[in-house]
């Protein structure tokens, strides 16, 4: 019985001097590869994203109708600016962003096209834009009037 213990004793040991607490370092991520804006030395380094105009409205549409605009922008920040998404409040509003970088001084466009159907009375649509300047987040905003289509004059 005395032997049984002792080699239990032992054996347990043995299991808590290998599970000493260090860690081997396979889980650390090298923050050389991390950028986050809100970490950066230098926020004057940054990119930004400037927008002609961040609301649009379409006025009284006919239902069925669909109908687009474009926001127009700038990266007037000193590095590439990334657009990650863009999304619409519902399946409604569908917007198209470049998926390439967008150098310091370029214009480009967000064509936003909201699809009325099934959407009679005033409808306020926002659409989130995702990007790596500071802040990460830009809203658009776009507002319709859809009327049935008897009841258009």
């Amino acid at each position: 019985m005395k032997l049984y213990l002792s080699a239990a004793l032992l054996f347990s040991l043995a299991v808590l001097a290998g599970c000493s607490g260090q860690k081997n370092g396979d889980d650390k991520i090298s923050t050389d590869v991390i950028n986050i804006p809100s970490d950066s030395n230098s926020q004057g380094d940054l990119p930004v994203m400037t927008f002609a105009e961040t609301e649009h409205d379409f006025g009284t549409i006919t239902e069925g109708e669909k109908v687009s605009y474009v926001f127009q922008f700038r990266n007037t920040g000193k590095s590439d600016l990334v657009i990650s998404s863009a999304q619409g409040s519902c399946g409604c509003t569908v917007p198209e962003y470049p998926k390439r970088p967008i150098a310091p001084g370029e214009t480009d466009k967000i064509t936003v096209t909201f699809d009325s159907n099934g959407k009679p009375g005033m409808n306020h649509k926002n659409i989130t834009v995702v990007t790596n300047c500071q802040p990460n987040t830009q809203m658009l905003k776009i507002t319709a009037n859809v009327i049935k289509p008897e009841d258009k004059q």
